[in-house]
């Protein structure tokens, strides 16, 4: 599974790949970066997203991006009071 859009920092990446995610794509942010400072400033936010990235798995207790799947990472989406992940429970 691939998420793409609503990536913003480490956090949203362990929180994507935490539960199914195979790749997450972040390219507004990027581009973003190369129009403000070209090379540097793509190279500035990878650096900053991996930082951030190993600082949640850090705390997660979880060494590999392999091991951050059962690293208790829940999510809950809820939609006019419905939570996902009591449905897919049931």
């Amino acid at each position: 599974m691939l998420l793409d859009g609503g990536v913003r920092r480490g956090g949203d990446i362990a929180k994507a790949l935490a539960p199914r995610a195979s790749t997450v794509l972040f390219g507004r942010p990027l581009l973003y970066c190369l129009a403000a400072d070209g090379e540097r400033g793509a190279a500035a936010l990878l650096s900053l997203l991996a930082d951030e990235l190993h600082r949640v798995m850090a705390l997660l207790g979880a060494p590999t991006l392999a091991s951050l799947r059962g690293a208790g990472v829940q999510t809950v989406s809820t939609v006019r009071g419905w939570s996902t992940t009591a449905m897919q429970d049931a």
